[in-house]
């Protein structure tokens, strides 16, 4: 591996980059929901909340899990977090099928 791999690798593992990063989906975040409140397109609330805090629930675990501090009970609770919101994120997903109308038969 040559330095500069060794040296972005080295950048990724740092609990300072993985603020920097959990700031960058804060932001992004912000400008989904305005959007969504300006023009009334783009993304449910809900959906963009769920699916952001999962993938921020993760990134903190990681920085919990790299920085030591806190210990492994911080880490293990975002990851708790993550898998909440990943699921809440799949249930508002989750295609339901469409009720069958009465009187006809399920047959087409």
């Amino acid at each position: 591996m040559n330095e500069a791999a060794a040296g972005l690798g080295g950048l990724l593992l740092q609990a300072r980059f993985i603020d920097l990063i959990l700031a960058g989906v804060a932001l992004e975040a912000c400008v989904l929901l305005v959007l969504r409140h300006r023009t009334g397109g783009g993304v449910p609330p809900r959906s963009v909340i769920a699916n952001l805090a999962a993938g921020a629930c993760l990134l903190a675990a990681m920085r919990f899990a790299l920085d030591g501090g806190g210990g492994p009970l911080w880490a293990a609770a975002c990851l708790g977090l993550a898998l909440l919101a990943h699921v809440a994120d799949l249930a508002l997903r989750w295609e339901r099928p469409a009720p069958v109308a009465q009187g006809r038969s399920e047959r087409a």
